[in-house]
């Protein structure tokens, strides 16, 4: 394997380390592969990480093993670097990458970022967004036909509310829908309104969505608006995530969206599609619109469902059983099948939706908590909280962030 290779892109040499490595071994692709993929798309790519800063999710390991997330750029790094100081609720701040160009966008890829996570603001104004957010969760054992309708749904309510979203697959199990906005507003403005779309395309949709906060009450999709609070961050247009095949966040047209399949984009087919057809998100930057006739039915609706403000516990609504709390997915889910062994009887009673798996954000990496509900298994059969399969502890000595 060599050691390293020299492009030139943008002007600016940019050196790959390890360009032999195998980032997908079924297909494959190694670390070179996946830098000319982007260089590639870049055009399109930039179109959703240009100027902001970004949180680089880091798969040193491979795409088998949990990435570690770093706020802070690398004191190392090339002058033509850019950096952006954001500051947390938590008191603490960090100095992020921003990228600008396709000579950054490989060199953030170098570092063992797979996919691309923004920041829904540009460096020169942080405390205000230009992006709102919608994210297409949905529940286990929902269809993606479900996922695609609710997307239509999501589209009416912006453009009737005039903003223009502009669709693509996440790469994983949902769906992006994005609407630039003109930054006047503040992050808590911008989640109200995101929170305000979920709301109407769940009024709008009552039998495939939800808006609710309290994931062991949801059924079909989560119209997700968390997504625009300030810490958060999600996959960006072109991203690749880490999956077997490598599969792509891919930018569609809106007469795309009823037919399409995500395991139809992948780094080689949209490769080949973009070629052939250029971006369909480009126009986006272009295409700012107003928060306020959201603001508006914002205040029609009333107050929302308030989210926990991290003292003390709710009183549950629902019976829920915590099975693990693992450092890694593998090992929460062999946690799960212990539990299963010994309660044969419980498990029958189970649907998909209740058995809860929750990534939770760690201090650097993503950790994960499993939860069985228990609402549809006879009250008399139902077992105790066990002491847990598993019992990570992710926030030794800190307070945990509150639960949803």
């Amino acid at each position: 394997m060599s050691k390293s290779r020299i492009l030139e892109v943008a002007g600016r040499e940019v050196t790959i380390t390890n360009p032999d490595k195998l980032v997908f071994p079924d297909r494959g692709h190694t670390k070179l592969d996946l830098v000319r993929y982007y260089l590639a798309v870049a055009d399109g790519a930039l179109r959703g990480i240009a100027g902001r800063p970004m949180i680089l999710k880091r798969f040193v390991k491979g795409i088998d093993q949990e990435a570690f997330f770093q706020k802070r750029a690398p004191g190392k790094r090339p002058d033509w670097i850019e950096v952006a100081e954001l500051r947390y609720a938590s008191g603490t701040s960090a100095q992020e990458a921003v990228v600008r160009d396709a000579a950054g966008l490989a060199w953030i890829v170098n570092l063992g970022c797979i996919d691309l996570n923004p920041h829904p603001v540009l460096a020169e104004d942080l405390d205000h967004p230009d992006e709102l957010r919608i994210d297409l969760d949905p529940v286990p054992g929902v269809d993606w036909k479900q996922i695609l309708d609710v997307a239509l749904v999501a589209k009416e309510v912006l453009e009737g509310h005039g903003l223009t979203g502009w669709p693509k697959t996440s790469g994983s199990r949902g769906f992006h829908i994005n609407a630039r906005i003109d930054p006047h507003w503040s992050f808590r403005d911008v989640r109200l309104a995101a929170e305000t779309v979920a709301r109407e395309v769940e009024n709008r949709a009552p039998d495939l969505a939800t808006s609710k906060w309290w994931k062991e009450e949801r059924q079909g999709v989560f119209v997700d608006f968390n997504q625009n609070a300030k810490d958060r961050t999600v996959a960006s247009a072109y991203s690749v995530r880490p999956t077997p095949d490598a599969r792509v966040s891919t930018p569609l047209s809106w007469a795309e969206v009823p037919d399409c399949r995500p395991e139809d984009f992948t780094m080689d087919t949209v490769l080949e599609r973009y070629a052939e057809i250029g971006d369909p998100g480009a126009g986006i930057e272009n295409a700012n619109g107003s928060l306020e006739p959201l603001l508006d039915l914002a205040r029609r609706l009333g107050p929302a469902e308030k989210p926990p403000k991290g003292t003390g516990r709710r009183q549950q609504t629902m019976p829920l059983l915590e099975i693990a709390r693992a450092k890694t997915k593998g090992e929460a889910m062999e946690g799960l099948e212990r539990w299963k062994a010994r309660h044969p009887s419980v498990v029958g009673h189970l649907r998909a939706p209740d058995i809860l798996v929750d990534g939770m954000r760690g201090r650097s990496s993503v950790w994960y908590r499993i939860r069985v509900n228990l609402q549809h298994v006879p009250e008399a059969e139902r077992p105790p909280q066990e002491p847990l399969e598993v019992d990570y502890d992710p926030w030794a000595g800190l307070s945990p962030p509150a639960e949803r």
